[in-house]
């Protein structure tokens, strides 16, 4: 995981800082119970990992997006990435878009 100048993380999702006061969350690459307790996590804002969760099940993210690049080539989040791209390392909000379709 890459830091700033200023010693915060970077969130591999959107690349932008990850400021000790801002919600972060470890998102598993592999879901638990699809086979990925003890696996690789990486740090993420909360607002990016909740979108990744409002995007794909556990299914999709076990199989076909168990990485970060895998998740970054999803049309959806990169959608988002583009758009939290503009926002500051602090914006907090609501998940835009609505959850997927179950």
């Amino acid at each position: 995981m890459r830091d700033t100048p200023r010693g915060d993380p970077v969130c591999p999702l959107c690349l932008r800082p990850i400021p000790p006061d801002v919600p972060q969350s470890l998102h598993h690459l592999v879901p638990r119970l699809k086979g990925g307790k003890g696996g690789p996590t990486v740090l993420v804002h909360h607002l990016c990992h909740k979108e990744i969760h409002a995007t794909l099940t556990e299914a999709e993210l076990a199989r076909d997006y168990a990485s970060i690049a895998a998740l970054r080539a999803h049309p959806r989040i990169a959608a988002f990435v583009a758009w939290v791209a503009r926002r500051p390392p602090g914006f907090l909000s609501r998940v835009p878009g609505g959850r997927r379709r179950r």
